[in-house]
């Protein structure tokens, strides 16, 4: 019943948000997907546990599976677990493995591949952005071989959602550890090439267990920072789909005649990140007037084109079943943000942003529009434009003041502990905060709706009003495609390309 009434509640808050199209064709195999896609760096590896960006994303739905996956509504469905029981604690869960699946090298999954492939995340050593998520887990073991058990510190209502991340795929036991670096999973396509930061190309896994779906003979994924080549590839022909379509040139695409624009509003926001490890952003009166000096109107309809709205200085938007509606908007409001700089001993501020259109699109206008606003409460920014090689690796979680997006996370338990409890790897305004801490932990273990409906709703104050996170805007997921590519009637919300599952979900028009 606990996973029913949790699916169906994230079901019911997407359902409104992911687009839907006049038609689809039916579902025909064959033909070769070109991806073009803003992201992908020279430091991305097959593990699983390094995996970062919308490339990788892509790469590893396409040739893996997890336990779980994020459907198209929203709601939690079974992967390679059939199904799933939690106690009434939320504190164990057993999951069902569905029998015969195959890995691409012929092996047949069983209990250890999956207690292999979580335990990649786990322990001291372990630097992988779900080593927060799993290290929840007390005990794992196997009931025979079909079957896996595991015991939670606590309890957690959500715990089966995070087994649908991309980085928890299911990949082949190897000794003590798996084979990832082989590439093999259980997926819809086998790897044919992989050149980090470039381009990899995958060919149909022809025993494949899912019978309607992974549709294509051949995927091939490019990485195209630059927009404007993205968009000329897809018009010239040499492309199928792209991502990341900038705001500012949304209308103009979508005005083409040959290229469908797909939008869907979803979890994906933008932030600027301060750190509060060093001054003067560990001061929170500082980073208060920071928050106020921002005109987030003026972002939404300058940076975005009005492809999104304003965002309330915390994660948690209307993708989201919890969110604080009740929360006052923080508005623009110069004077205020100039009487907390007085009270933090500062007649006026002078600090330097690091932005780069790698951190989203149109990153450096936001920059520059932010600091024009700032001026009225005697704020000076200077904008620092960092090269887009390397942001994520030489800038991001580097520098003291800088640009970034973030994608969204499936539930609020996911979203909080990825980014902002003080000992995740991602944590990247290394915000830490005993009280944000303790009733994130209590809400994850909360089985009362209500109760944990206000738990959130703290949760998310608590990041507005004294995390170091400047969250402006929401952010609609823009892409495009050539006429000849088909997707179902609903695309998730949960991330661009249809949650990233392109690959396994679309497919040529006949």
């Amino acid at each position: 019943m606990l996973k029913t009434a949790a699916a169906a509640a994230t079901g019911s808050a997407l359902s409104s948000l992911g687009l839907r199209a006049a038609s689809a064709s039916t579902p025909r195999r064959g033909g070769t997907l070109r991806i073009g896609l803003g992201h992908g760096n020279s430091t991305d590896s097959y593990d699983p546990a390094t995996f970062i960006g919308g490339f990788m994303q892509a790469f590893s739905f396409a040739r893996y599976n997890c336990l779980t996956e994020i459907a198209a509504d929203g709601s939690l469905a079974p992967e390679l677990a059939e199904s799933w029981e939690p106690s009434s604690d939320a504190k164990q869960w057993v999951f069902n493995l569905r029998k015969s699946v195959e890995f691409h090298n012929g092996k047949t999954m069983d209990a250890q591949d999956v207690i292999a492939s979580i335990n990649h995340h786990r322990g001291p050593e372990s630097t992988s952005a779900m080593k927060p998520v799993v290290d929840q887990i007390a005990e794992i073991r196997s009931d025979g071989p079909n079957r896996v058990i595991l015991t939670l510190e606590h309890g957690n209502a959500d715990f089966a959602y995070t087994l649908s991340d991309y980085h928890m795929v299911i990949a082949p036991a190897h000794e003590e550890t798996i084979d990832w670096q082989s590439g093999v999973g259980t997926g819809g396509y086998v790897v044919d090439s992989f050149d980090p930061g470039i381009r990899a190309a995958l060919s149909r896994h022809e025993n494949y267990w899912k019978e309607n779906a992974a549709y294509f003979d051949n995927v091939e994924m490019l990485t195209i920072a630059d927009a404007n080549a993205r968009i000329s590839a897809l018009l010239s022909g040499q492309l199928d789909v792209i991502d990341r379509i900038p705001f500012a040139t949304a209308s103009r695409v979508k005005s083409l005649a040959n290229v469908k624009l797909v939008e869907v509003t979803g979890s994906q926001h933008y932030s600027f990140a301060m750190n509060t490890q060093f001054a003067p952003f560990d001061d929170n009166d500082v980073r208060l007037a920071l928050k106020y000096a921002i005109d987030r109107e003026k972002l939404v309809q300058n940076v975005l084109s009005g492809h999104g709205r304003v965002a309330n200085d915390h994660p948690i938007g209307p993708a989201y079943r919890y969110e604080a509606t009740q929360l006052e908007q923080r508005v623009y409001d110069p004077d205020r943000a100039r009487s907390l700089l007085k009270k933090a001993g500062h007649d006026s501020l002078t600090v330097e942003l690091s932005a780069a259109d790698a951190a989203f699109s149109g990153a450096v206008d936001a920059a520059t529009l932010f600091r024009e606003a700032a001026a009225s409460a005697g704020i000076t920014i200077n904008v620092k434009r960092e090269p887009n090689d390397g942001y994520w690796s030489d800038v991001w979680m580097k520098k003291p003041f800088s640009a970034v997006f973030w994608r969204g996370r499936p539930t609020e338990d996911w979203m909080f502990s990825t980014v902002y409890i003080g000992k995740s790897p991602w944590n990247d305004t290394f915000w830490e905060n005993e009280s944000f801490a303790r009733v994130v932990n209590e809400a994850r273990t909360e089985l009362d709706e209500g109760r944990r409906r206000s738990l959130y709703a703290e949760a998310q104050a608590l990041v507005r009003d004294e995390g170091g996170a400047i969250i402006p805007m929401f952010a609609n997921y823009l892409s495009a495609t050539n006429l000849n590519v088909e997707h179902p009637e609903r695309l998730a919300a949960s991330d661009d390309l249809d949650g990233m599952r392109l690959a396994e979900r679309w497919w040529f028009k006949s």
